[in-house]
């Protein structure tokens, strides 16, 4: 299988044909000399320009060149006409003191210092008029000294120190005659310690060329020094992917999936919510790279990276390394901020839904319970699979008829189904524009007068009725055959109208029997469809468990990716405390009320009517043991209840709490946003191997997993990968 790639995201940026023969000082690296110019070419590019007599930028040359790792300094010697000891010297000279440390140092005086006072009186005598002698009689100078600043305050006709040493691109006439496209398209750089030297100066530039894909001037793609140079000078905002030919490379498998990356959308989803993350050698679209990779990889952390080789990872990337944990992790804190991760979530959203418009007829919604184990204190909620309440966070997910997520929201409160559907609903609304969609969700959802809101608002409703209703006899079911998705379906079906909301609204009711006995009433605002799809498409929800528990598992949906927190809405009403205790003493006193009551009924039973004919008798036998206390239990009782009517059912957590936090959302729900598209390219990939896959519905995630992390050969080809 082959990934078609652009060519020039393999090539080189070409932007003169050297003029002349050169000296060859390496396999990629060249010297050519063109009258009084020298200029050095790698891989075809020019990267170093001076002039010949400059000793100093020749000397800040060499030393770049072995900094770089371009060539050996037996090689760079001869090639300059140098001794392997000064080559050596020259760069120890530069690892030491820098760009000064190589160039030759100024001899004789230092120079004269004039100061703030001076350089201000030296600009209003200019604009004056005075004349340069006049000046430095008054100031007790030499007049060359006042010359010197006039030129570095630009005052003076000619260029200033900080321009003199600059020379035109190569292929530029010296007369500044030619067109942009002469002067070349390698970006301008400086180098560490911004010396006027013209060596220091790689080519000077204009604007780049606007192309789909960044391009690289290193030509081996194990060693990106030049990328990670002009990255560490902020010259560069992204490394280009250059891959080299290899057999049985680890991990590449996961390079199957880029069509499907590409397809998506997600670099330009990226591009235009973030823009950029600023000059780096691992940018925007190299960091979403890496973490889609590192999902599809099941490496579920970025401090899983510990576990595996940066140099094996980075080969398919197209990188000499992969990114390590710390990097990784700064990258996820520039990317998570909330005012733009929400609209590239948003953007991923839109993308999907136009190319899966055909799955939106009918959406599943579940919520989803993340447990947490930290030390802040955040909201406790039931967690239905352990059977406990504990603190927790909860996204809502939607997904589509197949099973395949569209886009969660992320809650900081724990609202019922009922309270959370709105907000969802309104955004699925966004998405699918004004077309009529079945929304499928279970008995957390139930409220009739939810569901004629959803209808007027254009919605259809799909749920389990809740609560009890009367069995219908055995007669009334029919048994129904079906074919959907390729599965033989048998339900025992009776199909009915039901009434809601005292008779306002009018709904109908599926109830499958079950072959136990057990009746299953479906409750829906589809009247046009058959009755075995309105059973299949309810059952079908079980796909969106199964999907929560597969993401659990496989890419770790539930792990921490932020551990800070945040102020929350001190204004969000949450249930009293106070009526919460008062409502487990009342429990505990009508329990206690429950027993007395029995206890006494007993004893009046078995009260031996010979002894005590009355009952004034019988009260007086068992007032301390039985009476008494039970008089007392009803008062408590009656207690309680008065007190519990005096408090407000929910008050403001502000009230509650001094301090009310949440758990940071914007990093959690980048991760698990582009955990969820690496979900959505293992379905692509999937439903491409289902015509040669017989069991592919059954085991064809099991067949795909492993291909995308088994090794593989590469291939590079002129325009294919």
């Amino acid at each position: 299988m082959y990934l078609r790639m652009e060519a020039h995201a393999q090539q080189a940026i070409l932007i003169a044909v050297p003029p002349t023969p050169g000296v060859v000082i390496s396999g990629g690296c060249t010297l050519h000399t063109d009258g009084s110019d020298r200029v050095v070419f790698v891989a075809g590019s020019p990267m170093f320009r001076y002039q010949r007599e400059d000793e100093g930028a020749e000397a800040l040359v060499v030393a770049q060149i072995l900094e770089l790792g371009l060539a050996k300094p037996k090689d760079v010697a001869p090639a300059f006409d140098r001794g392997v000891r000064t080559v050596h010297r020259y760069h120890r000279r530069f690892l030491e003191g820098g760009v000064e440390g190589v160039l030759p140092k100024k001899r004789g005086p230092k120079g004269q210092r004039l100061g703030a006072e001076r350089e201000a009186a030296i600009r209003q005598w200019h604009a004056e008029g005075r004349t340069p002698g006049w000046m430095a009689r008054q100031l007790g100078v030499h007049h060359a000294t006042v010359k010197t600043a006039l030129l570095r305050m630009g005052l003076l006709a000619g260029l200033d120190k900080a321009t003199q040493g600059t020379l035109p691109a190569v292929g530029e006439p010296k007369d500044g005659a030619g067109t942009a496209e002469q002067a070349g398209e390698v970006r301008q750089g400086t180098a560490a310690g911004g010396d006027s030297c013209a060596a220091n100066r790689p080519v000077a530039v204009t604007e780049p060329v606007q192309a789909p894909m960044p391009v690289s001037l290193d030509h081996d793609p194990s060693n990106r020094a030049i990328d990670r140079m002009l990255a560490r000078r902020g010259e560069l905002d992204d490394a280009a992917p250059l891959f080299a030919s290899g057999e049985g490379l680890a991990k590449a498998g996961v390079l199957l999936c880029v069509p499907m990356i590409v397809a998506s959308g997600v670099l330009d989803a990226a591009t235009k919510a973030f823009g950029g993350i600023g000059p780096a050698f691992y940018g925007l679209r190299t960091s979403l790279m890496t973490l889609l990779f590192l999902a599809l990889l099941r490496i579920k952390r970025p401090e899983n990276l510990k576990e595996y080789s940066p140099p094996e990872l980075g080969r398919t990337l197209g990188l000499d390394r992969a990114p390590e944990v710390k990097t990784l992790r700064r990258k996820l804190a520039v990317l998570g901020q909330a005012q733009k991760v929400e609209p590239f979530l948003k953007e991923l959203t839109r993308r999907r839904a136009a190319t899966r418009s055909e799955a939106l007829g009918y959406l599943y919604v579940d919520g989803h319970v993340r447990v947490y184990a930290g030390k802040h204190d955040i909201p406790k909620t039931h967690v239905a699979r352990m059977r406990l309440a504990l603190p927790a966070t909860q996204d809502v997910w939607v997904n589509d008829a197949e099973g395949s997520p569209l886009f969660f929201v992320t809650q900081p409160a724990h609202p019922s189904l009922v309270r959370a559907l709105p907000p969802v609903l309104q955004q699925v609304r966004d998405v699918v524009g004004e077309r009529r969609v079945t929304v499928v969700f279970d008995r957390g959802g139930w409220s009739p007068k939810l569901f004629g809101k959803m209808i007027a608002d254009g919605f259809d409703v799909l749920t389990y009725r809740k609560g009890k209703s009367a069995a219908l006899p055995a007669e009334q079911f029919v048994r129904h055959v079906m074919v959907c998705e390729g599965r033989n379906l048998v339900y025992h079906l009776a199909d009915q109208p039901v009434e809601l909301l005292g008779g306002k609204l009018r709904m109908r009711q599926v109830t499958r029997l079950c072959d136990n006995g057990h009746q299953t009433a479906i409750v829906t605002s589809r009247e046009d469809l058959p009755a075995p799809e309105v059973a299949f498409r309810m059952f079908e929800r079980w796909r969106q468990e199964n999907f929560f528990k597969y993401m659990r598992q496989q890419f770790a949906i539930d792990a921490l990716v932020d551990y800070g927190a945040e102020p929350d809405d001190p204004e969000r009403l949450v249930p009293n405390p106070e009526r919460t205790a008062v409502d487990r003493e009342l429990r505990a006193a009508r329990k206690k009320l429950a027993q007395l009551e029995a206890a006494y009924g007993a004893a009046a039973i078995d009260n031996p009517e010979q002894r005590r004919p009355t009952m004034r008798g019988f009260k007086i036998a068992h007032g301390t043991e039985l009476g008494i206390p039970l008089r007392e239990a009803r008062e408590r009782v009656e207690e309680l209840t008065a007190r519990r009517k005096k408090l407000p059912v929910r008050v403001s957590v502000g009230d509650v709490k001094d301090r009310v936090v949440r758990l940071r959302a914007a990093r959690k729900r980048l991760s698990d946003g582009l955990k969820m598209l690496a979900y959505q390219v293992e379905t692509d990939l999937t439903r491409l191997v289902a015509p040669h896959y017989a069991r592919s519905a059954d085991e064809g995630r099991r067949l795909i997993a492993p291909a995308l992390q088994s090794a593989a050969d590469i291939e590079v080809r002129d325009t294919e990968l």
